[in-house]
């Protein structure tokens, strides 16, 4: 990337939601225009101007496409805005005192190619360890794995020689966890929604079993015939006929940490589950924020990274090439189209 020049004009090309999305979204729904921008900060602002690398496709940004009559945790995006989403950057310009042009950040930023931001300490952190690839902060040394992190271990409370379950097990999240839950002794089955997916469980994350949801007939079957004594911590990600099926086949006080709803999205009416079975075997379902857990971070990313270069944790990505990419690719989550963690690349250092 050549010097930029304080002053300069450039082209910014940017994602923006064109409308409320209602069922599946499309990349129609959204839209790339080009912009310009000129590189500067305001004088005395702690404000940083970066150029933006590689951006995450999550499922949750699906929810910010719908305009809710009660505000959720995170704000709903706005027709003719810019989307906003995890990201690497490069800072260009800076008047914050604690970075300087040049240094690489990841954090939550624009989709687009330049993004303004008064940083968060929440989540906007330094790249500490540049002998992985720099887009491993959008997935395993970043939300994603300290997410599959602080569900499985801080909220699930995983033990040694536990019975674990994984749905959406090939994702960001989902593959991590099952990983971490191997290394702690544990028994990992994962679902996933195609057969090449089941074999990367099996064969690159180490998972003991794995089944294809879409050619199983009867969930509930398909999990005894997994875990025959139960499933003691489900790691829940998609909801819906999966959970119900699962809570038929959890044990005693068995736990569920829930970290998403992918299957639920698109409804305009969520399935229901029968949530009874929680009172009948002791069960407890707990929701989770990874931001709650934002103060674990640089531990977890020293856990991590010294899991990497031990060759303990891989981690598998679908990269999509340019911002003009970044529609399709969010779009193909919900499809299952992506293997892997779904990345766009912006520009590459």
């Amino acid at each position: 990337m050549a010097a930029a020049v304080a002053g300069e004009e450039v082209t910014n090309r940017q994602v923006i939601l064109k409308r409320y999305v209602t069922g599946c979204p499309t990349v129609e729904d959204m839209e790339v225009v080009t912009g310009t921008l000129r590189l500067a900060v305001p004088p005395g602002s702690p404000a940083v101007l970066v150029k933006n690398l590689y951006l995450s496709c999550d499922p949750y940004m699906r929810t910010r496409m719908t305009r809710h009559a009660v505000p959720s945790f995170v704000p709903d995006y706005v027709p003719g805005k810019v989307l906003d989403n995890c990201g690497v950057s490069k800072v260009v310009l800076s008047g914050h005192p604690d970075f300087k042009p040049g240094d690489l950040l990841w954090g939550v930023t624009g989709w687009e190619e330049y993004t303004q931001l008064i940083p968060n300490p929440v989540f906007r952190h330094m790249i500490n360890h540049r002998e992985f690839p720099l887009s491993y902060y959008t997935g395993v040394l970043g939300v994603p794995g300290l997410t599959a992190y602080a569900g499985l271990f801080r909220v699930a409370k995983a033990k040694k020689g536990e019975y674990v379950f994984v749905s959406a097990a090939a994702g960001a999240v989902g593959q991590i966890v099952g990983q971490l839950a191997k290394l702690t002794g544990c028994y990992v089955v994962g679902s996933a929604g195609s057969d090449q997916k089941v074999n990367l469980l099996k064969t690159k994350f180490g998972f003991d079993d794995a089944f294809n949801y879409k050619k199983e007939l009867d969930l509930n079957a398909a999990l005894k015939r997994c875990f025959p004594r139960g499933i003691d911590v489900y790691f829940e990600n998609v909801g819906g006929a999966m959970l119900d099926a699962v809570l038929h086949n959890m044990r005693h006080r068995g736990r569920v940490a829930v970290c998403g709803q992918v299957s639920q999205y698109n409804l305009e009416r969520p399935d229901g589950v029968d949530l009874f079975r929680l009172v009948g075997k002791h069960i407890r379902m707990e929701g989770f924020r990874v931001a709650e857990y934002a103060g674990e971070y640089r531990r977890f990313e020293e856990e991590m990274a010294r899991y990497l270069n031990e060759g303990k944790v891989v981690c598998v990505e679908d990269v999509a090439e340019g911002i003009e990419a970044a529609p399709a690719a969010l779009v193909g989550l919900f499809a299952g189209r992506n293997v892997g963690k779904q990345v766009v690349v912006v520009a590459r250092e």
